[in-house]
């Protein structure tokens, strides 16, 4: 199996709606495809490959780096004992010369390349990249349904409390228990506003999450902590900066509820630092490290040797994401679910077009590969811009 090309390409994924810290109007992502000189059904076979919505698209990372030593590595050096693609070996030829530390654009950059590299090297193997994953790292195991939550509830011009009303009620239409909502966009009170009518709608906090992306000082996470824990909610989510981890150690000491970050973190010695000094609570706290952002699935198989080295379960960690490479995760590797995004950075965002929401678990596809043909739209817009067609 042979690399012919890699292509790489900035797509857009702006719209109106913001979080706590930014809004979406200019926001890209990057594109990846890796061609090869397999076969697969009468055309070249191609792994598909993006970064997660948030950081913006890192071409110049991808043209002038890390593609550039895939494609002048030794062939034979890329692959495994059956001939295939080794991401292992991929992701290690792709970073040589890049000095430790220093996670962020790299390993957005990285991560789309990563995606792109399993979801070959999956289609090689003639098998859905969960079911890959749980041969190779879980003994055969693999969840038959993954858990899974909309991220929502973003602020909106002119979104009023019954608008943010209809939309979690449509995702319970569409088969989701647990929903999310954005914090920190507005006053306390606003917020505690917004909150007290979403549970009109959710049935109780154990169905709905918050979201304050980051922004938050320790006084007002604080205050947000004292005014939300009569609600006992699913989760109270990245309070403060994602590297500010004696923040969220003094709130995780005061606040009795779950506590979830990660998202904003790159790397598996970021992993480390959170559980060593973050105050996170194995017994009720969620991990959210994406790894579309954070050098891919190829450095999450590190981040989870962290995991089991400090005794943590997998179970505790949910990616961000919510994309068919984070859902393919959590069934093969054991995770505690994924994040779903059915209404916003379409086509990006959601999952395959036949998987099934039901009782807030998603299905999961049975073709080779990540899964990115059945999301036709999406395939199609990857296709255009990639130029493959």
């Amino acid at each position: 199996m042979r690399i012919l090309d890699i292509r790489e390409r900035s797509a857009s994924i702006e719209s109106d709606i913001a979080n706590a810290y930014i809004n979406f109007s200019k926001m890209t992502v990057s594109v990846v495809a890796v061609v090869t000189d397999q076969m697969l059904d009468g055309k070249p076979l191609v792994g598909f490959g993006f970064s997660s919505n948030g950081r913006y698209a890192q071409g110049g990372i991808l043209r002038e780096r890390l593609i550039p030593r895939i494609m002048e590595a030794d062939p034979d050096s890329l692959l495994d004992a059956d001939g295939i693609l080794d991401p292992v070996a991929v992701s290690k030829a792709a970073l040589t010369n890049e000095k430790p530390g220093g996670h962020g654009d790299r390993a957005v950059a990285m991560g789309a390349l990563d995606m792109a590299i399993w979801d070959a090297t999956a289609k090689a193997a003639g098998q859905p990249l969960w079911k890959l994953l749980s041969e190779r790292y879980s003994g055969g195991r693999a969840d038959e349904t993954v858990m899974v939550y909309p991220g929502g509830g973003y602020y909106y011009p002119g979104k009023g409390l019954d608008a943010l009303q209809d939309e979690m009620r449509g995702y319970q239409d569409d088969g989701y228990s647990v929903v999310k909502m954005k914090i920190g966009g507005a006053p306390l009170k606003d917020d505690v506003a917004r909150i007290e009518a979403v549970l009109k709608v959710v049935g109780g906090g154990h169905n709905l999450a918050v979201d304050a992306n980051g922004r938050f000082d320790l006084e007002t996470g604080l205050a947000y902590a004292k005014a939300i824990t009569p609600f006992e909610l699913f989760w109270y989510e990245e309070i403060g900066d994602p590297l500010d981890y004696a923040l969220n150690a003094a709130v995780s000491e005061l606040y009795p509820g779950p506590i979830a970050t990660g998202e904003n973190l790159f790397s598996h010695q970021d992993l480390r630092n959170l559980l060593r000094y973050g105050g996170m609570r194995p017994d009720r706290d969620w991990i959210q490290l994406d790894p579309a952002l954070s050098y891919g699935l190829t450095e999450y198989l590190n981040v989870l040797a962290v995991v089991d080295q400090m005794g943590w379960s997998r179970r505790r960690f949910i990616p961000h994401g919510g994309h068919q490479l984070a859902l393919n995760m959590a069934a093969g590797l054991g995770l505690g679910g994924s994040e779903s995004y059915p209404g916003v950075f379409h086509p990006f965002g959601g999952f395959a077009d036949d998987c099934v929401i039901r009782d807030g678990r998603a299905t999961l596809h049975d073709t080779p590969g990540l899964g990115v043909e059945l999301k036709q739209v999406l395939h199609a817009h990857l296709r255009e811009i990639l130029e493959l067609d």
